[in-house]
């Protein structure tokens, strides 16, 4: 009676057992002792950044083994209670076991979706800035929505999101904003929202309720390792101080110790308002303008093979990755990966799972073909 649900579990274990060789979990063990060996070191809480740096660093490896190991336990168990409801022929626990074999598959694809994870970069955090276009106070709204729909999706997987800078629009919504995402894979995983969004509604600000387009733009960049040396001069900067404000304010004082810095050379500007400090602030600030010419400089040496590549399509920052149509129908459909879905109010809410997975399947392929 229940041997297709045992078959089922043993099909998971298998599977798992295949995955765990696949995210190297031993050797990633062995990253592990030798972190906690590190820690244990007289002396190591003397440099506190540093600290930090490892202590995060474990965090992750610690999470990319513990998943696997909890799903073999919840394996087990499962096979355990199909086990006991073959002895005693208990057909009262079906819908039990179905819900679990459900929840063990769901688990089991995000797992094995960390394989697709092949960047060396897609294990560090993420810097993710949401710019509006032009439209005024459309697109400062739609980037607003933009910001909550990528926070919540941070809540949902369970990342660390820490509002670097949010400047609120006149009207409504937010003229820029970035983010700091850590946990397991978060640039990874949040590398498949770069580009520009686009948005058609009947505007709730418009008083003849005419259907509006609106464009948003993200941009995703790896946080870069204090060992890659970028060389910025202090005479190519420039620092602004201003009183932090808007959801990144609320937990410092109001003080002027925002920094906003630009890159003369290039023109590059990033802001920081989280500090309470504002030579923290400048620092983090430098920080993102290291990442955003780290991420320049790979797009160059990218840029110089695909030109090479016949079959070469544009996906940096600035193309259409992906419209949301809330009127005269519903739908959202990436425009890369061809995945669409017509659940648009679980998608604003945070739920990116599908184009998520979609991206990274399709992005694999693309880099398979060239």
């Amino acid at each position: 009676m229940f041997e297709l649900e045992a078959e089922a579990f043993h099909d998971f274990d298998k599977r798992l057992s295949e995955l765990r060789k696949c995210l190297n979990v031993t050797g990633i063990k062995e990253q592990i002792a030798e972190l906690e060996g590190k820690m244990a070191v007289q002396g190591f809480w003397d440099d506190p950044e540093s600290a930090q740096k490892v202590v995060q660093q474990l965090k992750a490896l610690r999470g990319v083994v513990l998943a696997p190991d909890e799903l073999h336990n919840e394996i087990e168990d499962a096979l355990v209670l199909v086990e006991m409801a073959a002895e005693e022929e208990d057909a009262s626990v079906t819908a039990e076991i179905e819900l679990l074999k459900a929840n063990l598959e769901k688990k089991l694809g995000r797992l094995e979706l960390n394989t697709l994870f092949m960047d060396p970069r897609d294990g560090k955090p993420a810097l993710v800035s949401i710019h509006p276009g032009a439209g005024g106070t459309e697109s400062c709204d739609w980037a607003d929505m933009l910001y909550r729909m990528l926070t919540r999706f941070c809540e949902i997987r369970e990342f660390e999101c820490e509002v670097l800078e949010y400047q609120e629009a006149e009207e409504a919504g937010l003229k820029s904003a970035t983010i700091r995402v850590s946990g397991p894979y978060a640039y990874g995983t949040m590398k498949s929202e770069a580009g520009v969004h686009r948005l058609v509604r009947i505007s709730p600000f418009d008083a003849a309720k005419r259907r509006h387009t609106s464009f948003s733009a993200v941009e995703v960049l790896t946080e870069v390792d204090e060992d890659i040396q970028i060389e910025i001069r202090e005479e190519d900067l420039k620092m602004d101080v201003f009183r932090s404000s808007g959801k990144g304010g609320q937990k410092v004082n109001k003080t002027s110790s925002a920094v906003r810095l630009t890159h003369l050379p290039t023109g590059i500007v990033t802001a920081c308002q989280i500090e309470r400090s504002q030579h923290r602030n400048r620092t983090v600030a430098l920080q993102m303008i290291k990442s955003k010419l780290y991420d320049i400089e790979l797009r160059k040496q990218e840029a110089e093979l695909n030109a090479q590549r016949a079959d070469h399509q544009d996906v940096a920052w600035g193309s259409q990755i992906r419209s949301y149509v809330l009127q005269p129908y519903q739908l959202i459909k990436d425009h890369r990966t061809g995945t669409e879905t017509g659940n648009v109010q679980r998608v604003l809410d945070g739920e990116l799972d599908i184009f998520v997975e979609s991206y990274l399947k399709w992005n694999l392929e693309r880099k398979s073909r060239n």
